[in-house]
């Protein structure tokens, strides 16, 4: 090693490697926590004001990390919109967004503007880490040119690595702290630095040979996941034509011991991961002059689901003699996935867009999101329920009163089966 590899290492050996992390949401956060509790002294970085406030006043601000654990990263770390601070960090974990743009092209501006700042005051014997999700070139031929510019060398005067992400929020049985950690580097020393620091607050660290394997790999747990939905959402469609019940087929066939691993439908793609990540490796194969074709075509399904269950509940209002234009429909969920308030590329955003351009009259009730789409939660009573048309059940939380909309809602479009554990009920209930 260099001596300011070897500088930092001693520093990370030893917790004294002050821990920088930009962008403090549904990643950074718990890696800033993480770090804290391991003992090292953190800094987070974000542009958002009014967050970095709450956060070091110890204010809770995520449903699925407590106030207790806010408190104690309080105690422990310090956050902050001045990223003319990011020169005080020994290393830097980029946990920005990586979305699409509305073209379907993969958004990389979060990335850039994060890697301009750390060159402005990028020094020596720093290590800096990219754990966003992205395609498999991005830390070589985005970040490096960039951080390059400051005339330090990667590998010798600074570090560069990559290590995948791997957040599940409102996951009861894995954190952060249960999980493997995927780590490259540009260099063996750059991926060397990167594995120690990892190794103080992760079970294993997974060293791989290049920053694009690592790059891939995420791309590939994710990609796996969308295929499977979308396999399992046309299965729906076809069973249902049919007359057979998905998700009896599907508990049925989870009793095989190997060889069979249950996924579920839905109405559409959610979260920041999975809608993406299909786009951004079919993107980058464009380059090399191939195709993803069967990876697109699961995006694609998964994005078609959202209409397909807009049009169910339409014939399932048609059956009851109502129209949809003028109907009051009552949205149940609009988070992405259950138990947590994460509404990003959530299916919900486009069915109420698809029902509200329709003519419906579209509400919404989510325990854990007070406010979406420029409407607020409605509470969900009797009332609300009996003055609705229609209820399209789009999350499945577990803080909601399923029985209380079986008993007062007229109809109600399922499409996470959670009204079938309730056995009769006074509501119509149609599976979509």
């Amino acid at each position: 090693m260099t001596t300011p590899a070897k500088q930092l290492h001693r520093r990370i050996i030893s917790h004294k490697a002050t821990v920088g992390i930009v962008g403090l949401g549904y990643v950074g956060l718990p890696l800033s926590l993480n770090f804290a509790r391991a003992g090292f002294p953190v800094l987070g970085f974000d542009t958002d004001s009014q967050r970095v406030e709450q956060i070091n006043r110890g204010e809770q601000v995520m449903r699925h990390i407590s106030r207790k654990a806010m408190q104690e990263l309080a105690r422990n770390g310090e956050a902050t919109v001045d990223f003319a601070r990011l020169g005080e960090a020994d290393a830097v974990l980029i946990c920005v967004p990586t979305p699409l743009d509305k073209h379907h092209q993969p958004d990389m501006s979060y990335v850039e503007t994060a890697a301009d700042a750390i060159t402005a005051t990028l020094r020596e014997g720093q290590l800096i880490a990219l754990e966003s999700t992205t395609w498999p070139g991005t830390t070589r031929e985005l970040l490096l040119p960039r951080l390059e510019a400051s005339g330090l060398r990667a590998g010798k005067d600074y570090f560069l690595a990559y290590s995948p992400e791997r957040e599940d929020p409102g996951n009861e049985n894995y954190g952060m702290g249960d999980i493997p950690k995927v780590v490259s580097g540009y260099t063996d020393a750059c991926r060397d630095l990167a594995v120690a620091l990892y190794e103080s607050v992760v079970p294993r660290t997974v060293p791989v040979s290049s920053l694009e394997a690592a790059e891939a790999t995420k791309l590939m747990e994710n990609i796996f996941r969308a295929v499977n939905i979308a396999m399992v959402n046309e299965l729906k469609l076809v069973f249902d034509r049919m007359g057979v019940n998905i998700w009896e087929v599907v508990e049925a066939a989870a009793t095989k011991p190997f060889g069979f691993m249950p996924f579920y439908p839905g109405p559409g793609m959610g979260g920041h991961c999975i809608p993406v990540d299909p786009f951004y490796l079919a993107w980058r194969a464009k380059e090399f002059n191939t195709t993803a074709r069967f990876i697109e075509l699961a995006g694609e399904l998964n994005m078609a689901m959202t209409e397909h269950v807009g049009h169910r509940l339409l014939r399932a209002l048609n059956d009851d003699g109502r129209a949809i234009r003028g109907s009051r429909i009552l949205l149940l969920g609009v988070a992405y996935k259950r138990n947590i308030e994460d509404t990003r590329e959530s299916p919900a955003g486009r069915l109420l867009e698809l029902l509200e351009v329709k003519g419906a009259r579209v509400s919404y009730h989510d325990p854990f999101v007070a406010e979406y789409h420029g409407r607020k939660s409605t509470p969900l009573t009797a009332e609300t329920l009996r003055n609705c048309d229609g209820v399209l059940i789009a999350t499945d939380h577990k803080d909601v009163d399923y029985a209380l909309v079986g008993e007062h809602a007229p109809l109600v479009v399922d499409t996470r089966n959670v009204m079938a554990s309730l056995g009769d009920v006074k509501a119509r209930v149609v599976r979509a």
